[in-house]
């Protein structure tokens, strides 16, 4: 392959990338590409099909966006696990509240944009409005949300001489990101999506275009791209997992490219994770409905308490960790009723009480989580 990605340029005392532009049709010499590209095409179709089947999809996205979230931010460092992400800001200890804000603004960045694709291309500007988001109110607030960079930033060492990588001049900026958004829009361009959007990931990474957040945006970026390209119905594939299961080669190979003009290998690193998660995530997808299943057929025998509890169980997937509180208000009944059905669903094994208190309760659907916790069984 002939792929060069960039140059080293002089900026006063250090040097910055300056990454070639992509907006041309790749080859590649590497033929375990074509054949990772058809196995990471058919997993995702088969995903996609396999949504279609899952009644109420809608109320598992939110568990697989809320995976994603606390996935990506562990790459940066961030550590809220998943039952945190679910609790509410005041039963979070003051010592945890900041990063459990930054997942939650993670998850309102992502829905927010995936729900703006039906006004809005794929574009810088739908990018930034999840930025805006995802920096309000967090570590970070003040490094111009929403906006691309006007001064130089760079990644690893203390300062801009000792650094590791140091992107792009922010003058160089309007038009690598006019040559990246013309890139995802080019019909003309023979390059298949999956590999298109691999390179979109690195080049997006390698501008580092925000102060802060890049990382975060984009990772974003790859959901983002797959359902506008109508290559997923809804967004239920998150590769972060991916990356920070395999953190050390995710940074190694994006590096590679930089240092030897090797894509060929990122693509085939970026192909595995689509492939490894689009089989986890149908895993996943199998897995719930199995637990459903034997759940609504223990829910059966619950005779004129049945339809409430039917009632309950589709508001725990979405939220698998409640309160008798929340459900009164969710379910519109009497704080009496609310206990009996709790009682109810702790007997059949449904719901395990949390906290051990006697007020203020949580009650928790252990057997649900554990499946985004990567327990399938």
């Amino acid at each position: 392959m002939s792929f060069k990605s960039g140059v080293f340029t002089n900026q006063y005392s250090y040097k910055s990338y300056f990454p070639e532009k992509i907006n041309k049709n790749l080859d590649w010499e590497n033929k375990s590409i074509d054949t990772l590209l058809i196995e990471a095409t058919r997993s995702l179709a088969g995903l996609d099909a396999y949504s279609t089947l899952i009644p109420n999809v809608d109320f598992y996205i939110r568990m697989h966006v809320a995976k994603e979230a606390t996935a990506t931010s562990r790459i940066e460092g961030t550590k809220t696990e998943i039952d945190e992400v679910l609790l509410s800001k005041e039963d979070i200890g003051p010592e945890r509240r900041d990063d459990w804000v930054e997942v939650q603004n993670y998850i309102k960045a992502l829905n927010q944009a995936i729900s703006k694709l039906s006004e809005l291309p794929l574009s810088m500007r739908l990018l930034c409005e999840a930025h805006r988001t995802l920096l309000s109110g967090v570590r970070g607030e003040h490094k111009n949300p929403g906006e691309v960079r006007r001064s130089q930033n760079w990644i690893g060492g203390p300062n801009i001489e000792s650094a590791l990588f140091v992107p792009p001049h922010p003058s160089e900026l309007p038009e690598l990101l006019s040559d990246l958004e013309k890139y995802w829009h080019n019909s003309r361009i023979q390059t298949p999506d999956l590999i298109r959007i691999a390179v979109s990931h690195y080049q997006f990474e390698t501008i580092h275009p925000f102060l802060d957040g890049n990382g975060r945006i984009g990772r974003l970026l790859i959901t983002l791209y797959l359902v506008d390209k109508g290559l997923l119905g809804v967004p239920l594939l998150y590769i972060s997992d991916y990356f920070e299961k395999n953190r050390s080669a995710y940074y190694d190979s994006l590096n590679l490219v930089r240092t030897a003009n090797d894509i060929e290998q990122w693509i085939r690193f970026f192909l595995v994770g689509v492939i490894q998660v689009s089989e986890s995530s149908k895993e996943t997808l199998a897995a719930i409905t199995k637990l459903r299943e034997n759940s609504e057929y223990k829910i059966q025998k619950l005779g004129r308490r049945s339809k409430l509890g039917l009632s309950l169980l589709t508001y725990l997937y979405g939220q698998p960790i409640i309160t008798i509180g929340q459900i009164t208000k969710e379910l519109n009944i009497s704080f009496p009723a609310a206990s009996a059905i709790i009682e109810e669903f702790q007997k059949i094994g449904i719901l395990i009480e949390r906290t051990g208190f006697t007020r203020n309760r949580e009650f928790a659907f252990n057997k649900y989580l554990d499946i985004f916790k990567g327990n399938k069984k």
